[in-house]
């Protein structure tokens, strides 16, 4: 056999590949204002994202707590809250357009993000909530899937393992470790502990 083939991450590749999308957009519409604005483009990123928030969040709590049966995102709340209590007041910032995000920082029990409300609507009654879909909604979730993911590659992303850099999304102070080059590039080192 000429390829011999390693386990990659999976869920982090899918967030650069959402991320990447994200990038094109910003050519056609300027992340420094425009909240409101929405788009065909702009709902099928924020439904992309939710819908990876969901399978992550799903695989961080079985990681947290082998024995989890949590299946929905008012489950998932306790579970996080209980090992990653910081959890909620994680900060993300995009830099190039001065945005900084926590995107789970209204996330109690029983009741979601704001912009995971929107998604429900724009997912299941689309022809009358279409504007949900908009900018604001869709930069947290991202943002929300990239804590996500963060936590669950915590072992990674804190040796600096997460191959390749985001283009956008970086994290607030408390949670940058430094930097890493390496012979596959260079990747950040995070402190979520």
């Amino acid at each position: 056999m000429g390829i011999q083939r390693q386990e990659t991450l999976i869920h982090w590749n899918f967030f650069l590949s959402i991320e990447e999308d994200l990038d094109r957009l910003g050519r056609f519409v300027d992340f420094s204002a425009n909240d409101e604005v929405y788009s065909i483009e702009i709902v099928r990123l924020f439904l992309a994202a939710s819908a990876e928030v969901d399978v992550v969040l799903k695989q961080l709590c079985k990681a947290l707590n082998p024995g989890c049966t949590a299946s929905s995102i008012n489950a998932y709340q306790p579970e996080i809250n209980n090992f990653i209590p910081n959890f909620k007041e994680f900060e993300v910032t995009v830099p190039r357009y001065g945005l900084t995000l926590k995107p789970w920082t209204d996330w109690e029990e029983n009741h979601p993000p704001f912009w995971w409300q929107d998604h429900n609507k724009v997912k299941h009654h689309r022809h009358e909530h279409f504007e949900k879909g908009n900018l604001k909604n869709c930069l947290n979730a991202i943002a929300g899937l990239y804590v996500s993911v963060l936590y669950l590659y915590q072992q990674q992303a804190s040796e600096g393992e997460l191959m390749q850099l985001p283009k956008l999304f970086n994290v607030g102070d408390q949670y940058f470790g430094g930097t890493r080059m390496g012979r596959y590039g260079h990747s950040f080192k995070y402190n979520l502990l």
